[in-house]
C-alpha cells in the first residue's frame, strides 16, 4: 500500500464544470486502511445545490426531448468509458472506503454493464390505450419526473452511483447527486467521464458536503422532484420528515438485520462457506443485505459455530488494494467507533464471544502500515435470547450473532420477529423447506442455498422499515417515471 505524502483535491460536477464549494471550505478524506487523509473534497452546502438544481432544470427539456434511442447510445457510451477507466476508478473507491479490491473491481464492472441494460430499457417506456368511451380518446404516458435528487451510501458508493443514476436519466429526468461526506473521491472522478461520452452538461450534477447540510438542502428543495436514497433507517426517517413540505416522492432502500437460517439437513460446508460470505466478507459487514443474524438448527449448533470459526480465522485481513485480501477496513472511524461499542455491548448484555472480538493495534504489528487502520477482525456473538442488542439492531461491521432454533416454524418466528425485512437466507436440501420459507419469510429478496447474489434483471427492495423502492429488474425505470393519463373528447 502506498500513502500519499499530500492530499489531491477533487472538485463538484456542476453544470459540466468542476468547481470548489462556494463557501471555499474542504473535507479531508482519511484511508481507512492506514488513518491517514489522501484527499480533500468541497464542502458543498445550500448555495452549491441551488446551482446544482438549476443547472438540471436547464438541462431537463432538451434532454428529455432526445429520441430515446439517443439516450440510449449515450449511456452505451458512458458504459465504455467506465470500462476503460476500471483500474482507476476502483482503486478510487477501495481507497476511500477500505471496500476489498475483490468486491469493489466486480461491482463496479457490473455496473458498467447496468448502464447499459438501463440503456436498452430507455426504449421500451410505453404507456397503455384504454377504451372507456365511444366519444374519446383515452390513453396513458409514462413520463420522467423533472430534476430528482440522489443521496448514496458510503459502502458501495461509485456502484451505486453509476447504476442509480443511469436509470433515473435514462428515463429522461435530470439529477444532482449527493455522495458519502466519507467517501466522495470514486464518485467525483466517475463524473468526469460523463460529459466525455456525450451526455450533456447539466445532466448530471455532483455536489459533495455534509449530510446536515448539502443533503437537507437537496432533500429540501422545492425543484426537486423526488428522491432517492439508500442508507440508515434513521436517516431515512429524517429525510421523509423534511421531504413533506413540498410532499416530494422517495424512494428508500434502508437498513436491514437480515436472517441465515441453516438447517440441519444443509450442506455444511457450502452454508458454512456462504453464511460467512454473507456477513464477514461482505464488505466488512458494512452492506444492508449483511447475514448478521445466522439461525442454527440446534442439533447441528457447535457444529456448524466451529465449522464458522474456521472460516473466519482463514481470512485475510489487510490491504484493501491487494487482490489476495479477503477484509479490509471499516470504512471511517465513526464507523468503527460504533462497531468497537456494539461489541462491548454484547458482551455487556451476556452475549457469548465465540471467535472474534480484536480490533485496531491487536490485529497488526507496531510498525505495520495498518496498524492505525480500522479494522475489526470476524466476530461471533453466540445467544439463545433473540432480543439483545446485537441480535436486533443494525451494527454494519463483520459482528454476527449465531442463535439456535428448534424447527421450522421457530425459524420462521425468529427470522420475522424484526423491524427490517430486506433480505433472508435459507439452507437446505428439502427444497419443499426451501419453497415454504421464501413465502413465510418478510423480506424483500430470499436466497435459498446461497446469499448475497444480486443481478440488475431481478428486482430488488426491501419490506418493513427497510425502505418502500425498488431497484434493478425490467421495471427498473417505472421508480423514476410518472404516469398521467389523457383524456381527448370527439364526439
Amino acid at each position: 500500500m502506498t500513502i500519499r505524502e499530500e492530499a489531491i483535491d477533487y472538485l463538484q460536477l456542476i453544470d459540466g464544470e468542476l468547481r470548489p464549494a462556494q463557501g471555499g471550505g474542504w473535507i479531508e478524506s482519511v484511508n481507512p486502511a492506514s488513518g491517514q487523509v489522501w484527499a480533500r473534497i468541497p464542502a458543498g452546502a445550500a448555495d452549491d445545490v441551488d446551482d446544482a438544481v438549476r443547472a438540471a432544470r436547464a438541462a431537463l427539456d432538451p434532454w428529455r426531448s432526445l429520441p430515446a434511442a439517443a439516450r440510449a447510445a449515450a449511456l452505451h457510451a458512458w458504459a465504455a468509458t467506465v470500462r476503460e477507466n476500471l483500474d482507476t476508478l476502483w482503486r478510487l473507491d477501495t481507497t476511500g472506503n477500505g471496500r476489498a479490491r475483490r468486491e469493489a473491481e466486480p461491482a463496479i464492472a457490473g455496473a458498467a454493464t447496468q448502464i447499459d441494460f438501463h440503456a436498452g430499457l430507455a426504449e421500451t417506456i410505453t404507456g397503455d390505450t384504454v377504451l372507456v368511451s365511444d366519444t374519446a380518446t383515452t390513453y396513458s404516458i409514462r413520463e420522467p419526473y423533472g430534476v430528482v435528487g440522489l443521496i448514496i451510501p458510503w459502502n458501495a458508493p461509485l456502484a451505486m452511483f453509476l447504476a442509480k443514476v443511469s436509470a433515473a436519466i435514462a428515463a429522461g429526468n435530470t439529477i444532482v447527486v449527493k455522495p458519502p461526506e466519507r467517501a466522495s473521491v470514486s464518485v467525483l472522478a466517475a463524473a468526469q467521464l460523463i460529459e466525455k461520452a456525450g451526455i450533456p452538461p447539466g445532466v448530471v450534477n455532483v455536489v459533495t458536503g455534509e449530510g446536515a447540510t448539502a443533503g437537507e438542502a437537496l432533500v429540501k428543495h422545492p425543484d426537486v422532484r423526488k428522491i432517492s436514497f439508500t442508507g440508515s433507517t434513521a436517516t431515512g426517517r429524517r429525510i421523509t420528515e423534511n421531504s413533506v413540505l413540498n410532499v416530494k416522492a422517495l424512494a428508500l432502500e434502508l437498513g436491514g438485520k437480515s436472517p441465515n437460517i441453516v438447517f440441519a439437513d444443509a450442506d455444511l460446508d457450502q452454508a458454512a462457506a456462504g453464511v460467512a460470505a454473507g456477513i464477514y466478507t461482505a464488505s466488512a459487514g458494512q452492506a444492508c443485505i449483511a447475514g448478521s443474524r445466522i439461525l442454527i438448527q440446534k442439533s447441528i449448533f457447535d457444529e456448524f459455530v466451529e465449522r464458522l470459526r474456521a472460516r473466519a480465522s482463514a481470512m485475510v485481513l489487510g490491504d484493501p488494494l491487494d487482490a489476495g485480501t479477503d477484509m479490509g477496513p471499516l470504512a471511517f472511524d465513526g464507523q468503527y467507533e460504533k462497531v468497537r461499542e456494539y461489541l462491548e455491548s454484547g458482551r455487556e448484555e451476556g452475549a457469548t464471544v465465540a471467535f472474534g472480538g480484536r480490533y485496531g493495534r491487536a490485529l497488526f504489528p507496531a510498525d505495520s502500515p495498518f496498524a492505525g487502520g480500522y479494522f475489526v477482525e470476524p466476530t461471533l456473538f453466540v445467544t439463545e435470547d433473540p432480543h439483545l442488542r446485537v441480535c436486533r439492531e443494525e451494527i454494519f461491521g463483520p459482528v454476527a450473532v449465531a442463535i439456535p432454533f428448534t424447527d421450522e416454524d421457530d425459524a420462521v418466528r425468529v427470522a420475522n420477529d424484526s423491524g427490517y425485512g430486506l433480505a433472508a437466507g435459507v439452507w437446505t436440501q428439502n427444497l419443499a423447506c426451501g419453497h415454504r420459507m421464501t413465502r413465510r419469510l418478510e423480506a424483500g429478496t430470499v436466497w435459498v442455498n446461497t446469499y448475497r447474489r444480486l443481478h440488475w434483471a431481478l428486482p430488488f427492495g426491501g419490506q418493513k422499515e427497510s425502505g418502500n423502492g425498488i431497484s434493478n429488474g425490467p421495471g427498473t425505470l417505472d421508480e423514476w417515471l410518472e404516469h398521467k393519463s389523457v383524456w381527448i373528447e370527439h364526439g
